[in-house]
């Protein structure tokens, strides 16, 4: 193996491929990434066996072709510390890879590429090609509902449905659920999943910079792969069964409250600054065309604003939630005004914003 590469484009490719290797790992070749080089088709491949990303590399000159693993995070450092012009040069000498640029000389130990454990999509699979902006959006809507290390290892990611001419995402922890659709032109596909939260946070960032690229979902019993142009991305799935959100969605809300998204998220982050540091609990009242945002700790410390809103409900109301809930959902709500649509102040609440028919959340209240 003997080529030049760029340095601003290796450390690119180098950060993405690297981005699923585990630091701490039991086996040794989990911390290196997969470089293949070769004149019509070059990669870079990162694993920790239960998701992995392949990238393209555009190699400016191949001297000889080949294929071996070496360090994914030392790479990365390394490039990082070379200047941003650089070229390198990179061979391989024995077991080892040498890395040039300039006067600075970089010596790693490598793996056999033949080692190198690789995620394969099993079994049968089915297919759809997605929007890449609306899914990026969609998936960035949902993601913080997802639990974190819940013994309902099912919640612990997000649930993927394919149908009706949409493909559905959905997130929840047990106190609050988001969920965002994205139109698809196959109205035929069947799917229905659970990806792991490690690989949702992984594939947020891939859809990011995918600009306005097509993306390809291929679906298996075990798998989910997703296509973009010079990209795979393939991870396992969790096994389980997700809770039927559709019976816990609120229906029929009487009160409905309507407010300016950006005045209530800054009211409730000075609200949250008196919260109890344990339950994060902020009392809501709403009366007529005001609503009034308080809260108290344990040092009997209190908090309490009111702001214009207009609450189409009754005379008076109150309702207690943990603000921290709110405010991840006004976090990712784009519209000028948002709505919660309540029922009774022991009954969940509903939030969109307004005008958005493809995006709802739902946040439980707590008593106060």
């Amino acid at each position: 193996m003997d080529f030049t590469i760029s340095r601003e484009h290796f450390l690119e490719r180098a950060n993405m491929a690297a981005a699923v290797v585990e630091r701490k790992h039991t086996l040794p070749i989990l911390a290196n990434v997969l470089l293949v080089v070769d004149v019509a088709n070059s990669a870079l491949t990162g694993t920790d066996l239960d998701t992995e990303i392949s990238i393209e590399l555009e190699v400016d000159q191949v001297r000889e072709g080949g294929e071996i693993t070496l360090p994914g995070r030392k790479l990365v450092d390394i490039l990082k510390a070379l200047p941003q012009d650089a070229l390198i040069e990179c061979k391989l000498e024995g077991s080892h890879i040498l890395l040039k640029s300039g006067r600075s000389k970089f010596k790693l130990a490598t793996l056999p590429a033949s080692d190198f454990p690789r995620v394969e999509m099993q079994g049968d699979t089915t297919a759809v090609a997605v929007p890449a902006a609306p899914l990026s959006r969609a998936v960035a809507k949902v993601q913080f509902a997802m639990a974190q290390q819940d013994v309902r290892y099912y919640l612990n990611g997000m649930h993927l449905t394919v149908g009706d001419g949409r493909l559905r995402c959905v997130a929840t922890d047990g106190h609050r659920l988001a969920l965002s659709d994205v139109a698809i032109e196959d109205a035929n596909a069947q799917a229905s999943l659970i990806l792991p939260r490690k690989a949702v946070l992984e594939l947020a960032k891939l859809l990011s910079t995918a600009g306005e690229k097509p993306v390809a979902l291929r679906f298996s019993s075990s798998h989910l792969q997703v296509e973009i142009v010079g990209l795979s991305f393939t991870s396992v799935l969790i096994e389980g069964r997700f809770p039927d959100y559709e019976r816990v969605m609120p229906k029929g809300r009487q009160n409905t409250l309507t407010v300016d998204r950006k005045l209530y998220k800054e009211v409730l982050s000075r609200a949250a600054i008196l919260s109890n540091e344990q339950f994060r609990g902020v009392r809501m009242v709403l009366d007529g065309n005001s609503l009034t945002v308080a809260t108290q700790n344990t040092d009997q410390e209190e908090a309490e604003e009111t702001i214009e809103a207009s609450f189409d409900g009754d005379n008076r109301f109150e309702i207690g939630f943990n603000v921290g809930y709110l405010q991840d959902v006004l976090g990712v709500i784009e519209q000028d005004q948002v709505e919660l649509q309540l029922g009774d102040p022991n009954g969940s609440a509903l939030m969109i914003g307004k005008g958005d028919t493809d995006s709802q959340y739902v946040v439980m209240p707590m008593r106060l």
